[in-house]
């Protein structure tokens, strides 16, 4: 059984038609698990038992009914920060390391009521601190493309895992690009939605203002059919927006018109921009113009106020959502202890990684009454900035294009090759799209000469997800799906 070179709509339909069983695929799911993952090291979780449970359950359903969602049998997997009841979800942190929620998040509940099939719970950088996946407390995870390189952050097992066929799909959460940083790394598409599309109730913080949760895919359009599924109004969650258009899967097959799209010279013109990278992007944007785009050049001055903005809050949110984390409400608990201070010190310093600690002092810094004037305050005015001028920009344009990241995929251990500008400085061409609240498409453009995966990045006004995605399946429409990495390989 070929799954891996099918889009889910047709495994959704062979399912149907009974040219394979929902276990069947699964335990196909599981083989290529069990033959790669000591490499890849796209989880922390397998959950294997339930996953054949629930494929069960999916050819039940299938036998009995041919109207059925359509996710019903298809294994995919989640992000460790997504609570699944009864499984472990640890953040990738020593401090959640035995943690067994309770409770679903909304987003799961959605997918479960879909019939998807729960393969396990994937890897990522600590309490989704981190761009490379190598935070996480357990092992790193390894590029399907080049298991020398980083598969990006922090949802980097969640892409890996789709990558090498260990999963059909996956969930991911994106606080500044971790959705779209590793699917580009990966070769994968993926969709940071607009702010408040998808419930993040039972997904733990990392920063509640700039959190969301989004889809990993092969195709432009097995994502849309995701976003489809879990971009449903939660009534619990108060951040969650309804949004009521066409479906995303059908507004793919609007007519395309002449959109206008906007081409941002100081993003391309930027020092530590990859020729290589820039050269796909370049030709990206000719196939657009020879499709019918207009495109146009736009003025984004924000980009290095956006990097600084991020960090400062997102760091500040961090620092407010891990005060939990103490030995007492949740988490790990340090023992050989004599004084409750002991505790509270203790309990953090041995099971928090120093990504995770430099940025609860860094936080903790910015929130501080002497200084919170001088940077939380400003950061604040700087995102609004941002927001005002993407705002002003969309007023002349439809949807930006711009590089998701500089480079591609980078060595294990190392930061990515860039000129000046610190570890962070990579992730500068996703925030603006976070602090700003509006959807980012992460779309694969093709392989340099090293043949790691390239990526273009889309962004349009808020619930512009449809436009987004039509934009994306022209393109892959007319260069089709990135070669897997064992097609590469061969």
């Amino acid at each position: 059984m070929d799954y891996r070179s099918m889009e889910l709509k047709e495994i959704g339909q062979a399912l149907r038609d009974k040219a394979f069983s929902s276990r069947e695929l699964t335990e196909a799911v599981f083989e290529t698990i069990d033959a790669q993952e000591e490499t890849i090291g796209a989880y922390i979780t397998l959950t294997r038992e339930r996953a054949l449970r629930l494929a069960d359950d999916a050819d039940k359903r299938l036998q009995a009914s041919e109207d059925l969602p359509p996710l019903c049998g298809i294994p995919g997997a989640l992000k460790d920060n997504i609570a699944v009841s009864g499984e472990r979800t640890t953040n990738a942190s020593r401090m959640l390391e035995h943690f067994v929620p309770p409770y679903d998040a909304y987003i799961w509940r959605l997918l479960e009521q879909q019939g998807m099939v729960l393969t396990g719970k994937t890897n990522m950088d600590e309490f989704a601190m981190g761009h490379s996946t190598e935070t996480s407390a357990f092992h790193p995870t390894r590029n399907p493309y080049d298991t020398t390189r980083v598969p990006g952050g922090s949802s980097g097992g969640a892409a890996a895992a789709v990558a090498s066929g260990e999963a059909c799909f996956s969930i991911g959460t994106d606080t500044g690009g971790s959705i779209r940083q590793p699917a580009a790394l990966c070769g994968l598409v993926g969709m940071r939605p607009t702010y408040g599309l998808v419930s993040r109730r039972g997904i733990t913080a990392f920063s509640s203002s700039l959190d969301q949760a989004g889809p990993m895919t092969r195709s432009v359009r097995d994502n849309a059919l995701l976003l489809d599924v879990i971009a449903q109004k939660d009534p619990k969650d108060v951040h969650s927006v309804t949004f009521r258009g066409m479906s995303y899967t059908e507004s793919i097959s609007e007519n395309f018109g002449r959109p206008v799209i906007g081409w941002p010279e100081s993003y391309f013109d930027s020092g530590d921009l990859n020729p290589e990278v820039r050269r796909l992007l370049e030709q990206a944007l000719s196939f657009y113009e020879s499709a019918g785009a207009k495109i146009v050049p736009v003025d984004l001055k924000t980009l290095d106020a956006s990097l600084a903005a991020y960090y400062i809050i997102s760091s500040a949110e961090g620092f407010a959502s891990m005060n939990r984390y103490d030995g007492v409400h949740y988490g790990r608990r340090a023992e050989d202890i004599e004084t409750i201070e002991e505790m509270y010190i203790k309990s953090r310093t041995q099971a928090l990684g120093p990504e995770v600690k430099q940025r609860i002092l860094l936080g903790c810094f910015a929130l501080s009454e002497e200084h919170y004037q001088d940077y939380y305050m400003k950061a604040a005015q700087a995102r609004s900035l941002v927001t005002e001028e993407f705002e002003r920009v969309f007023g002349s344009c439809d949807a930006i294009l711009t590089p998701v990241t500089a480079t591609a995929a980078w060595p294990l251990g190392s930061l990515p090759e860039e000129a000046g500008g610190g570890k962070y400085s990579n992730d500068r061409f996703t925030l603006p799209a976070s602090l700003a609240g509006m959807p980012a498409l992460s779309v694969p453009i093709g392989l340099n000469k090293e043949g790691l995966p390239v990526a273009m990045q889309l962004m349009g006004a808020r619930f512009s997800e449809g436009l987004l995605y039509r934009l994306a399946a022209r393109f892959e429409d007319e260069h089709g799906l990135l070669p897997t990495p064992e097609e590469v390989a061969r």
